[in-house]
Formats: structure tokens, C-alpha cells, sequence
């Protein structure tokens, strides 16, 4: 297995840097897949199912991770289920605009201070500032184009369930930073990872589809070789993420995967041909300031 580089001390080199935004350009690519998708829900469902179709001959090429890596990818695979439930419940009870940006803007604050106390990694406060001003980007630009109506105590619960999703991003996120770390193979330990991964929601939105699972069926059949594309583009997005931990700070480059809702809005701007707006130029300007503290930071 490759040794893990030694852990900077809280700025992220520039080769991390560009990787990690590559991995959210990559991560951003596979959701405007799922936007532009008729059932959002069968799409999401299949590329996370498709998984182990790509993790599989990976693995075969990477060799499986060591035992010590083992518990950390059962545990991840674990809360991940928690993550899905949650992630269904806000969806049923707010709309994405609403309750993606809470999810992921809350979520790199929450590692930053699980990774102090769980990790003992300090972060400087300059890179203390670019978590917090990258999440406050995140947030806005995602918010940009809410547009909730529905009724306020509907909108409480979709924030209460979405904040508290945030909380299980950060406890995987943490998980996996330590299971890679142990693992020493960025690439062995997300492979083996996504062979369980995502196979808890499928199952979830195939119940949840029990009364017309011929449609479910039909619908998917057309739709995989899109969706092989968004597997590969998220098992890669992890990967580079996961393989940055074993050279930075967790909590730095959780923030900077965020930074994915940025690509995600130029990709709306791009392909959907959605009103970039004030409020979006506003939330790149933050997230832009807050990148640029993480690596002085």
C-alpha cells in the first residue's frame, strides 16, 4: 500500500488544491445529471447502486484495503444509511433549493470541529475563517433560488432534517478521513466503500416504488448509461477527496469539496440556461475569498 504523505499543518499545497476542486467540479457534474433527470429520485437511486459495477474492477486493480481500514468503511457504511433517510425525509418536506445548501454549508463547520476534537487537527485561524466563508458562500449561492411556498411549519421541519444531515455529513466525512488515512490507498478504501454504499437508498426508493416497479424498471433501463457516468463522476469526486485527507486537514478539504455547489450554479448557467443573479454572484464571491484562505491558511 502507498504511504500517506505527511499531513500539512493547515494550508493545502497546490497540487491538493487543484485536485480537490476537480473533484468538486466532478461531484457537481453528476448532480446537474440528476437536476436536468425527469425522476430525480430513480436517477439518484441508480447511480448510487451502480456502485459496485465500478468499485468491483477497481478493487481488482487496487487489491483490497488492510484490515485496519475495515471498521472505519463499515461504520461509514452506516451512517451513510442515516444519511439517506434523513436526505429522503428533508426532500419529501422541502424542496432541493432549500435543503442541499443547509446540508452541505453546514457540514464542513461541523468536520472542523469534529476533526479538533476527534482528530486533534488544528487548523490556523486563517484557515478557521476560510471553512466558515466558504460554508457562508455555499449557503447563499444554493439559496439563491430556493423558491419554498410551502407552508412555514413544512419549511421548519425540511431545515430542522436538513441541519441535522449536515451533522451526519460531518460524522462520515470524519470516519472516512480516518478510515483512508488507515487504509493508505485512497483508491482501495473508496472502492470498497462504494460496494456498500449505496445500496441502502436503493433499496429505500425501490420500497418506496413498490406499488409500480415496472415503470421503476422501464424508467432505469433507459437511463443507465447516463447514470454509469454520474457513478463514475462521484466514485472519482470521493476518491480525490479522500486521498486529500491523507494530505491536508480534513475539515480544509471538506470545505473546499464544497465548493462543488459553485460548479453546480455555473453548470445550471451553462447547460439549464438558469439567471446566474446577484445573489449567486455574491455567493462565488465568498466561496472564491474563502478558498483563497484555505490555501494561505
Amino acid at each position: 500500500m502507498a504511504e500517506a504523505a505527511p499531513l500539512l499543518p493547515g494550508a493545502l499545497g497546490g497540487g491538493v488544491l487543484a485536485a480537490v476542486l476537480c473533484g468538486a467540479a466532478l461531484h457537481a457534474s453528476w448532480n446537474a445529471l440528476i437536476k436536468s433527470a425527469a425522476d430525480k429520485s430513480l436517477d439518484t437511486a441508480l447511480i448510487h447502486a451502480l456502485g459496485p459495477v465500478i468499485a468491483l474492477p477497481l478493487l481488482l486493480f487496487t487489491g483490497l484495503p488492510p484490515a485496519a481500514a475495515w471498521p472505519y468503511i463499515g461504520l461509514s457504511a452506516l451512517i451513510h444509511i442515516g444519511y439517506y433517510v434523513a436526505l429522503a425525509s428533508a426532500y419529501r418536506h422541502g424542496d432541493l433549493g432549500l435543503t442541499y445548501p443547509l446540508m452541505r454549508g453546514g457540514a464542513p463547520l461541523l468536520v472542523a470541529v469534529g476533526g479538533h476534537a476527534l482528530i486533534g487537527e488544528g487548523l490556523s485561524a486563517t484557515a478557521w475563517a476560510g471553512v466558515a466563508t466558504v460554508s457562508v458562500g455555499v449557503v447563499l449561492l444554493g439559496l439563491a433560488r430556493s423558491g419554498h411556498t410551502g407552508p412555514e411549519a413544512q419549511r421548519r421541519k425540511a431545515m430542522r432534517m436538513a441541519l441535522f444531515n449536515a451533522a451526519i455529513i460531518a460524522a462520515y466525512t470524519v470516519v472516512d478521513g480516518l478510515g483512508v488515512r488507515a487504509s493508505g490507498h485512497a483508491g482501495a478504501y473508496v472502492a470498497a466503500l462504494f460496494l456498500f454504499d449505496g445500496l441502502p437508498y436503493f433499496a429505500l426508493v425501490m420500497w418506496q416504488r413498490r406499488a409500480d416497479l415496472p415503470a421503476a424498471r422501464r424508467y432505469m433501463a433507459r437511463r443507465w448509461p447516463v447514470a454509469a457516468l454520474g457513478t463514475a463522476a462521484s466514485l472519482g469526486s470521493y476518491g480525490i477527496a479522500l486521498w486529500a485527507m491523507t494530505r491536508a486537514p480534513v475539515a480544509a478539504v471538506a470545505a473546499l469539496r464544497e465548493t462543488s455547489v459553485l460548479f453546480a450554479a455555473l453548470l445550471g448557467t451553462w447547460l439549464l440556461r438558469e439567471p446566474f443573479g446577484w445573489q449567486r454572484a455574491a455567493g462565488t464571491a465568498i466561496i472564491v475569498a474563502g478558498v483563497m484562505a484555505l490555501r494561505l491558511g
